[in-house]
């Protein structure tokens, strides 16, 4: 499930913008940002793996959490609200935290896929997913053209997927999921460009004292077009175990 509405965050005021004195200096800054974006998403995804890796090895854990799992879901989509909604009241440092413990338990969310899918395959597609969304994310760092209409339908595509996604769950239709899988790969190829150009924009107008809670709600909102996009060529590229 995504989350691409980023809050917006205070706007710097004449003392803090020093940044912004010439051409030159806004590049540098807006870089730098940027930066710390990818940089903070590469860890999250990086203790999702690593986290995901160690539960699959010690299948006694699972077993252990049972039903929580559910719970745990539940906790996830909560630390997503709280990192989007409240992010200008939070402090960078637990705004970090929490993104980092939403990373940590989408690995022990996401720990079944290796009981359901080969290595081999699960490797595959993260390698297909890093390279699109490089692709993508590069395309929405560099291009000239608004993509706000473009996220706007998105959004409005993403929302009647999640709807569709959650009816199938009754209907357990093999069809309808194969048709959510297909139309939610280019949703998120979108997302990651849409998300990408909208980043960028407000690391030009967003002052150094709020720089790392932007930093940390953009690498939530590329984390989970990245999580999203692999799951949904999982579907396709994925072999099964049986």
């Amino acid at each position: 499930m995504n989350y691409n509405n980023l809050p917006p965050l205070p706007q710097a005021n004449a003392s803090q913008a020093a940044p912004y004195q010439s051409e030159w200096s806004l590049s540098t800054y807006m870089t730098q940002v940027m930066r710390k974006v990818y940089v903070k998403m590469t860890l999250g995804l990086l203790a999702t793996a690593l986290v995901s890796l160690f539960v699959a090895a010690n299948p006694q854990i699972l077993m252990a959490l049972g039903n929580m799992l559910m719970i745990l879901v539940i906790a996830e989509l909560a630390l997503v609200f709280i990192l989007s909604l409240a992010i200008n009241k939070l402090s960078p440092a637990v705004a970090t935290a929490l993104f980092y413990g939403y990373a940590v338990l989408n690995g022990i969310t996401l720990a079944p896929i290796f009981f359901i899918y080969t290595g081999t395959s699960i490797a595959l597609t993260f390698f297909v997913t890093s390279g699109v969304f490089l692709a993508m994310s590069i395309y929405g760092y560099t291009t000239k053209k608004d993509l706000t209409k473009l996220g706007s339908f998105l959004i409005m595509a993403l929302i009647g997927l999640i709807i569709c996604s959650i009816v199938n769950i009754f209907l357990a239709s093999s069809t309808m999921d194969w048709i959510i899988s297909f139309v939610g790969v280019f949703i998120f190829i979108g997302l990651t460009a849409w998300d990408t150009q909208k980043i960028k924009e407000m690391a030009q107008e967003t002052d150094e004292v709020n720089a790392s809670k932007l930093a940390t709600i953009g690498a939530l909102s590329l984390y989970l077009d990245f999580i999203n996009l692999f799951l949904h060529l999982l579907r396709f590229l994925g072999s099964s175990r049986n």
